[in-house]
């Protein structure tokens, strides 16, 4: 017989050469007349050619749980002429036995039915209630043959077309890894629990532990009526334990639930281990991707978290360890870093700790000497164990990056926190210039950051970073066309222009007009401040420094310590390579701000009225530009630093250097001087106690032993999102629909009726 299409279920293609048989003997065994063992992998599609010999590590599969397949006789065949089951105790009968090392063929415990169609296809089908019996029909009226003859198969393709009673995959490639049998010996206790959890989650199966104790270990399979059992026994003297009994039959088909018992937190971490330790960023949910895929069994997302920190604990060490080396790296790194700034504090009670202050004499150098006069002042909450804040102390450099001064950790954010770090600050300041021009420092201005300012800063210009703003004002009014007048508000440079914006607002919504009117202009519009931002009206630090410092706000604090020095390191040296290429007088924004200057001056007509003092007439008006004072009506010369076109204008008229006009901190010499200084390297801990004998403050610092804060993250996983501090404890507002006079809804979506 040829071209008879045989199929069993899950798209695997069988391919029997012309000198193979699939031969029915008179036991009813189902067998193969040459020695081929017949196996089965994981992938979705396996070509069995019989005509060559098989590879067993090719094929993928490993032990079964002693199932074999034997095709006997069922005495109730109706409409059949014969009808024949297997289950538990059949038998895969080839006619030559598997010699040692080949495997035999697992069967799942389903109800499938496989019968033979009018197109001599033989197909399985599987139903949905499963019990521990299976139908095969053969159709011999069709076929042509009866119990006792042999059935040639030529050219015949074997297809599996089959649903799994359960959404997780199982896998059948078995490593001979997992193989137990009497007398095999294990090193110690954990080895051997290790071992048999291993296999298992392997051969899918659930273990139940019967007795457990110093000396003995008996478990069996948890499913109820599996005969499975092991049961392993310490030898006398030594650690070493060893199986006694085992025995290794199921007949349970394993487990057809999601998870694993067996799949325990440390079974997860060590199966990851490596990966992580190669990628420290790997996601849970990579991990669970990758569990089901090599192992066959799909995990909780918590499971796949908990395993990952556990792994992350022993490579960068505990959060509590964090703490207790807080002193001794604080002195590692005045140690490394001559003329830094390192101090951490602990309760005096209990000495639970509160603060931490770090500044790097790089950062120091670099503001004090190089850096517009100009501070950020914002914070983080920290992901990791026991919470707490991370405060930033941001200045900018010539090009107008970022360039973080000095930053603190505290246990909770409040008033007498924020007056400490900027106490810390100021000093910090204080001793290191005597020249130091009135800062200009933007935050969110909460509380205590302005009670902070005030009383250690009283000569500096605070003003409202205009991202918090404009964030309140968005939540309030949740208008985009008013969020954008709101931003042309504070870019314009004339309170003329900045009045036309805000009648703007008011024709569109009153509401929004007298909410704007309510904070005062002159702490944060650009055309009533009195400090010089230099065109900056934002310091949103956390969000501009990306999401290597959400990363870093969940480590051990002294790896999220490591971790914000390593990335200035970085910066440091790129950008002193990057500037050490350039070739122009201005840092690269700078002459970008001249260049436009330069083409619009090209239109202006100039009128000299003595040696320092122009009128500059353009289509927008006549402005007066005075270059010994550096400044021009337009007030852009002032605010920005750089020459605005009127400025430029004139210079050009009396052959001036436009680049000599502008503020020291645009040039390249400048930018090259911020960065001239380096942050070093901090040895390994393992190295500390090493490199600090004889230094007495060294010494000092491991006798101070520093407790984590006593405020614990609440269970659950961790906020990602940032909430900022005008969110917490907000009361929501309550919309009103102007149609209804209802509450709860807008007008958009009223139902009332008209």
């Amino acid at each position: 017989m040829a071209n008879h299409d045989l199929i069993l279920g899950q798209s695997h293609d069988l391919a029997l050469g012309h000198d193979q048989q699939l031969v029915l003997n008179h036991n009813h065994n189902l067998g193969l007349n040459q020695n081929h063992d017949l196996e089965l992998g994981q992938t979705d599609e396996h070509h069995l050619d019989l005509g060559q010999p098989l590879d067993h590590d090719e094929l993928g599969l490993g032990h079964a749980h002693d199932h074999e397949l034997d095709l006997g006789q069922n005495q109730d065949n109706e409409g059949h002429d014969d009808v024949h089951t297997y289950g538990h105790e059949n038998e895969l009968a080839m006619d030559q036995k598997p010699e040692d090392g080949d495997h035999e063929l697992p069967l799942p415990e389903h109800n499938h039915e496989l019968a033979l169609t009018e197109n001599n296809d033989l197909t399985v089908s599987e139903n949905q209630e499963f019990d521990d019996s299976m139908a095969l029909t053969v159709h011999n009226q069709e076929m042509g043959i009866d119990s006792g003859e042999d059935m040639g198969v030529h050219d015949s393709e074997l297809m599996i077309v089959c649903t799994p009673p359960v959404i997780q995959a199982r896998a059948l490639a078995i490593s001979s890894n997992y193989e137990l049998s009497v007398g095999q010996e294990f090193p110690d206790v954990k080895s051997c629990r290790r071992a048999l959890r291993d296999t298992a989650i392997a051969l899918h199966f659930e273990m139940q532990t019967i007795k457990s104790d110093k000396t003995r270990f008996t478990a069996k399979c948890a499913s109820e009526g599996c005969p499975w059992r092991i049961h392993v026994a310490k030898l006398a003297g030594v650690p070493t334990f060893t199986i006694r009994t085992i025995t290794d039959n199921h007949t349970c088909g394993g487990i057809t639930h999601l998870g694993h018992q067996q799949a325990s937190v440390q079974w997860v971490a060590s199966s990851v281990e490596q990966r992580l330790r190669e990628n420290p960023n790997c996601k849970p949910k990579e991990i669970l991707e990758e569990i089901h895929k090599a192992h066959g069994i799909t995990l909780s997302y918590k499971q796949a978290w908990r395993g990952k920190e556990r792994i992350m604990a022993t490579m960068r060490g505990s959060f509590e360890e964090g703490y207790r080396l807080l002193p001794q790296y604080c002195e590692q790194l005045k140690r490394t870093n001559p003329g830094s700034i390192a101090s951490v504090y602990g309760s005096p009670t209990d000495n639970c700790f509160q603060r931490l202050f770090i500044s790097f004499q790089a950062s120091i150098y670099g503001f004090l000497n190089a850096c517009r006069p100009l501070l950020g002042l914002d914070r983080t909450y920290l992901k990791n164990k026991y919470l707490g804040t991370l405060l930033l102390a941001t200045g900018f450099d010539g090009d107008g990056a970022l360039f973080p001064v000095a930053f603190g950790v505290v246990d909770e954010e409040n008033d007498d926190s924020w007056m400490w770090f900027l106490s810390e600050l100021h000093n910090l300041l204080e001793i290191n210039t005597e020249n130091m021009p009135r800062l200009t420092i933007l935050s969110d201005r909460q509380k205590g950051i302005v009670d902070g300012v005030e009383a250690n800063f009283p000569t500096a210009f605070h003003g409202f970073c205009m991202r918090h703003l404009s964030d309140s004002f968005r939540k309030e009014f949740n208008n985009t066309m008013l969020v954008n007048l709101l931003w042309e508000a504070a870019h314009v440079l004339t309170v003329i222009e900045f009045e036309s914006k805000i009648l703007e607002i008011e024709e569109i919504s009153q509401d929004a007009a007298y909410w704007i009117r309510r904070i005062p202009p002159r702490l944060w519009a650009t055309a009533y401040f009195e400090g010089q931002r230099f065109g900056h009206l934002t310091a949103n630090i956390v969000e501009s420094l990306d999401t290597w410092i959400l990363d870093a706000s969940g480590l051990p604090i002294v790896q999220m310590t490591e971790c914000i020095r390593r990335q200035l390191m970085t910066w440091f040296n790129e950008r002193r390579e990057t500037s050490m290429q350039w070739t122009s007088i201005l840092v690269p924004s700078a002459e970008r701000h001249v260049a436009e200057a330069l083409e619009r001056a090209r239109t202006y007509q100039v009128l000299r009225a003595n040696e320092a003092e122009f009128e500059v007439i353009s289509h927008e008006g006549t402005n007066i530009v005075d270059i010994r004072n550096r400044c021009c009506l337009c007030r852009g010369w002032q605010l920005y630093g750089l020459p605005c076109a009127h400025a430029v204008a004139a210079l050009l008229s009396c052959r001036q250097n436009v680049h000599r006009f502008t503020e020291s901190c645009f040039t390249v010499a400048t930018y090259r001087k911020t960065y001239s200084q380096t942050i070093h390297p901090i040895p390994d801990k393992s190295l500390w106690k090493e490199l600090s004998e004889g230094d007495e403050n060294a010494a000092k610092a491991d006798q101070v032993l520093i407790n984590p804060p006593k405020s614990l993250r609440p269970p659950g996983r961790p906020r990602k999102k940032r909430v900022r501090a005008e969110d917490r404890g907000r009361v929501k507002r309550v919309v009103h629909c102007s149609r209804c006079n209802q509450t709860g809804h807008f007008r958009t979506t009223c139902a009332a009726p008209i």
